[in-house]
């Protein structure tokens, strides 16, 4: 089966559980859960359900896809994701972004968790991807193009939605939520960067370092599908001061950070046209 067919599949059976032309899309990274208490959700179905969906093998990724109304908006939402260091392909980290633009979303919203190496932007605070630099080995497009999706050479010269963004830094601006701009760099992982590598990635430009999001950002842009990407910075990457990796001291972050995520997010909803 051609992986367009995969797609296709996932499609129809979607369509055949209600998921009902949504136009929001969202992915929820790491410690960002409570998003669903503000979705009135309609149906839910786990991963492992949908015909080529991958089961999610990160603990702390639920692995199901909701679809519901978020401030009246009919949404779509993937509570957990794919990554690069489980060992999924890149076609297949993104088959979901393929399924939800064909569901009918017309913008997408990712979230993530990330370190950060510029020292302006604290552990706590909230960033909005305004660039990034892809260290994966590899992207999504990589093989046969997918022609009904979008051209063989996609351009990339504003791969995060102007709109979206200049949405976002308003919502801020008006709820008084620090909001930062910079440069994603995803980096394979699962492994945390040493010192030497934190100076390398803020040296060619990084702000934040992650481990995600790259790949659906550039399925999305192929699919001329808007996007924007909120990320919560859970862990300052000193090089001369780095801290031992602690996750639950990350989760307690993502999670102490997130209503103000979660305000973002519902009022871009709310006002979403």
């Amino acid at each position: 089966m051609t992986h367009s067919e995969q797609i296709q599949k996932a499609h129809h059976f979607l369509m055949s559980k209600g998921f009902d032309q949504p136009q929001i899309g969202i992915i929820l990274g790491t410690g960002m859960s409570r998003l669903l208490e503000e979705v009135r959700i309609e149906t839910s179905v786990p991963f492992e359900e949908i015909p080529h969906f991958p089961p999610a093998s990160v603990e702390f990724h639920k692995g199901e896809l909701i679809f519901g109304r978020l401030r009246g908006k009919p949404t779509v939402i993937m509570h957990g994701r794919y990554h690069y260091y489980e060992g999924y392909s890149f076609q297949q980290i993104t088959l979901p972004i393929r399924v939800m633009k064909l569901l009918g979303i017309r913008c997408l919203i990712i979230s993530s968790a990330c370190g950060s190496m510029n020292p302006a932007f604290r552990k706590g605070s909230l960033l909005l991807v305004k660039d990034h630099i892809n260290l994966l080995p590899g992207n999504p497009l990589i093989g046969p193009n997918l022609d009904e999706f979008g051209p063989r050479f996609p351009d990339m010269s504003q791969p995060y939605s102007p709109r979206m963004n200049a949405k976002f830094v308003e919502i801020a601006r008006t709820n008084d939520i620090t909001l930062h701009r910079g440069i994603y760099v995803a980096v394979p992982g699962p492994m945390l960067e040493t010192p030497a590598e934190y100076r390398y990635l803020r040296k060619i430009g990084a702000d934040v370092v992650g481990m995600s999001t790259v790949p659906e950002v550039i399925a999305a842009n192929h699919m001329n599908l808007p996007c924007s990407v909120l990320v919560i910075i859970t862990d300052e990457c000193d090089p001369d001061h780095l801290q031992p990796f602690n996750l639950d001291d990350i989760l307690r972050t993502a999670s102490s950070t997130e209503p103000h995520f979660i305000r973002l997010v519902t009022a871009f909803a709310e006002h979403f046209d």
